[in-house]
């Protein structure tokens, strides 16, 4: 998704920075927007370390002068019965997916109030309800969906606007990990399971990475200024049962 919104903002004229604790998946980023002549740049950032995530505003502010747009969109992901959670699970979801938007969104602030930019979170329907054997992920998102309600209020006086994409499951490698190490021995079964909890029944089917970069676009453009504080579902309906 992360991906798929660098396209999207370079595609448009912007001047994106990919920053990754994955170099090499950065590199392959980077090379995908400037051969479609993108104007892009990769960063280094781990964004579980709060000083790797100051380093990459600094960086980004010294080689463009300003930053209009922050997407936090690194995730992992967790699942089975809590009971047999372990503390590195918790650690490792809360540090990347709720402490990792903090920092980064933390570091931000003082950039954004400038240019009276925005932050887009990429957040889950997770967030916004329960799911069984999901806890560590659902606790995380819906961290996420506070704090960026809380951001939208503080930083509201300073014409800086803060709201979250809350997708169900979208087609990524994230999510065909996910059923390799969570399917056990048929991941496709797996996500067949996943498919069939959609109210289109056998006409379902996920969630396109470039359909939430389109969202993620719009909240970021003049045309969604009024809109701020909001955590926007796309989940087929699922939401609304």
């Amino acid at each position: 998704m992360g991906a798929a919104a660098a396209q999207a903002f370079a595609g448009g004229g912007d001047k994106v920075f990919v920053a990754d604790k994955d170099q090499a998946a950065a590199a392959r980023t980077v090379e995908q927007l400037k051969a479609a002549g993108g104007d892009a740049q990769r960063i280094v950032c781990d964004v579980a370390d709060s000083a790797s995530c100051t380093r990459m505003v600094s960086d980004v502010l010294a080689a463009a002068g300003r930053l209009d747009v922050l997407v936090n969109s690194a995730g992992v992901w967790a699942e089975g019965p809590t009971e047999s959670t372990t503390d590195a699970e918790w650690d490792l979801l809360m540090n990347v997916n709720l402490r990792g938007i903090f920092y980064c969104c933390r570091a931000a602030i003082p950039a954004l109030k400038q240019s009276r930019g925005c932050i887009v979170n990429v957040s889950s329907r997770a967030g916004e309800g329960a799911v069984p054997e999901v806890l560590l992920y659902c606790v995380s998102k819906a961290g996420v969906n506070m704090m960026t309600r809380c951001l939208a209020l503080e930083l509201a006086p300073d014409l800086v606007r803060v709201n979250a994409v809350c997708p169900s499951d979208v087609a990524t490698p994230f999510l065909y990990g996910q059923a390799e190490k969570y399917g056990g021995d048929d991941p496709q079964g797996y996500l067949a399971a996943l498919r069939r909890r959609l109210p289109q029944g056998e006409r379902g089917r996920f969630i396109k990475p470039e359909e939430v970069a389109s969202l993620i676009v719009y909240l970021a453009s003049p045309e969604a200024e009024p809109i701020t504080g909001e955590c926007i579902r796309m989940d087929f309906g699922i939401s609304a049962r």
